[in-house]
């Protein structure tokens, strides 16, 4: 049983960590486009901060489940 367990703990951190790392790219045109209106002067500071903090979190838990299922196939 083991022997089926691990792979599938394996696959599912990867399929969760690309999950998280495509939650993370979404945001990343809207943040390009409030960068620019921030330089216009028609932009919302809290708008980019709020948007980095989300692309921050999402790629941490994307890669962090990476790493995670490395460790798991590695022992």
């Amino acid at each position: 049983m083991p022997a089926v367990v691990r792979p599938a703990h394996s696959l599912w951190h990867e399929v969760i960590g690309f999950l998280f790392l495509a939650l993370a790219t979404i945001p990343v045109p809207s943040a390009i486009r409030t960068i620019r209106d921030l330089e216009n002067g028609k932009g919302s500071l809290v708008r980019l901060v709020v948007t980095v903090v989300f692309v921050t979190i999402m790629a941490g838990y994307g890669i962090s489940s990476f790493r995670r299922a490395r460790k798991i196939s590695r022992s």
